[in-house]
């Protein structure tokens, strides 16, 4: 599917991954509408695209406003082809720790945004995608790519929540791409190692280097650009399905 002319959902798009997926896809003639909670964020970067770009605060878990938010972009922009999941939080908590076990609202709040948002998300732009005329010669409506992490595959001491969710992401990947097989929509997942977004900057510049030396090839974090590189494979190669692709320079994640 050509990116040229086509609509993008982007949750998470008023920082980091989100971003330079989105200023990535506008570059090469997408419109994109920027799903987030960060006000300030997103309007500062649907500004910066101009007329390219619109800004939607949406909260991924409340499905009357996703719903809402779908709508208006698909009324502002005239289609949506293209759901790029990229909003999600992380969790640093065990399981039984020295306050105890690890509290059941955190569990619940990591899932509900990087598993169930995704969830929700998607299938609420798929709908869309389903009533509109194919794009491509082979009858291609529309694109999802979500996003796990390596967390899903390896976990750390800490990450049970976080794991869980993203486990469930590489989980549903197989399955929606079945179901929406016949409807001419596509489903894939991007599985990122070490990204360097801006929370990496606040840590010590041992820690960094640590960080660093711990990627296989090439010995350095991955960039926020090179994961929206691999999103706009994804879209631009009708023959790619179902398929969690991990990018993360050959690391494998050790216990801590």
């Amino acid at each position: 599917m050509e990116l040229k002319g086509k609509v993008a959902v982007i949750t998470g798009g008023a920082s980091g991954i989100g971003e330079a997926v989105a200023r990535r896809f506008a570059a090469a003639g997408a419109r994109v509408a920027l799903f987030d909670a960060n006000v300030t964020g997103g309007e500062r970067v649907a500004a910066s695209l101009g007329s390219a770009a619109t800004f939607h605060q949406v909260d991924v878990t409340d499905e009357a406003g996703v719903l809402a938010a779908v709508s208006a972009a698909k009324d502002r922009h005239g289609a949506i082809h293209i759901c790029l999941n990229f909003a999600g939080i992380g969790s640093a908590t065990r399981t039984v720790g020295k306050s105890g076990p690890h509290p059941l609202d955190v569990f619940k709040k990591v899932i509900n945004i990087n598993l169930i948002g995704t969830f929700n998300v998607l299938r609420l732009c798929a709908e869309v995608m389903a009533r509109q005329e194919p794009v491509t010669a082979d009858g291609q409506r529309g694109v999802i790519v979500n996003t796990a992490s390596i967390a899903a595959y390896e976990g750390q001491i800490g990450q049970a929540a976080y794991s869980a969710s993203k486990g469930g992401v590489v989980g549903m990947t197989l399955p929606v791409a079945r179901d929406l097989a016949q409807l001419g929509i596509r489903c894939n997942t991007i599985v990122p190692g070490l990204i360097h977004t801006p929370l990496f900057d606040t840590l010590e510049p041992h820690v960094f280097s640590a960080l660093e030396s711990s990627v296989l090839n090439p010995r350095r974090l991955g960039r926020a650009d090179e994961i929206a590189h691999t999103a706009q494979w994804i879209v631009e190669n009708d023959y790619v399905n179902a398929e969690c692709i991990r990018v993360d320079g050959g690391i494998r994640m050790q216990p801590r």
